[in-house]
């Protein structure tokens, strides 16, 4: 939507919360829907390397089940790690996003988010990847998944914006 507004004014009492603290308000709430976000994707990345690991099991090429092919049992094992990576670094955001330290807060917010966007796509395409052709179908639900993780790093801020936005919290605490 757009609102245009033109000449409005408002009294004083039409203020929402204290004057001067709207940014702090602002920052917050968006902190809790970067938070939101990463907890979904964190859901999707679950349901993607669950449907990744059933097709490596039920999959037979030379009639065996294509993950007990080395290559792909080491593909699937670096995905793993890196889906707990992510949730690791939602933990984290969780456990600080109620604490009274603001840096602290924010950098741990700005690391899951930056988390998410990397491991988010690296999980969409490589269980693509793994499942060949019918990956990207429109009919196997993988595909939207995949999809809805690369979108995800897009929203709030993609891992570009979160990595600067740590390094400057990260120079703003040392000085």
């Amino acid at each position: 939507a757009e609102l245009t507004l033109e000449g409005l004014q408002l009294p004083a009492d039409a203020l929402l919360g204290a004057e001067g603290e709207g940014a702090a308000l602002l920052e917050r709430a968006t902190g809790w829907g970067v938070l939101a976000l990463c907890a979904e994707a964190l859901g999707a990345m679950e349901v993607a390397k669950r449907d990744t690991l059933e097709y490596l099991r039920t999959r037979k090429q030379f009639g065996v089940p294509i993950g007990s092919f080395q290559a792909l049992q080491h593909r699937m094992a670096d995905l793993l790690l890196e889906v707990e990576q992510a949730r690791s670094a939602v933990i984290n955001a969780a456990a600080a996003i109620d604490g009274g330290d603001r840096l602290a807060r924010e950098k741990a917010l700005s690391a899951a988010k930056y988390s998410i966007g990397r491991i988010g796509t690296l999980v969409a395409e490589e269980s693509i990847q793994l499942h060949g052709g019918i990956g990207m179908t429109w009919e196997l639900p993988l595909s939207h998944y995949a999809k809805r993780l690369v979108m995800i790093d897009h929203q709030f801020g993609d891992e570009d914006h979160h990595l600067s936005r740590y390094i400057a919290l990260s120079a703003e605490l040392a000085a």
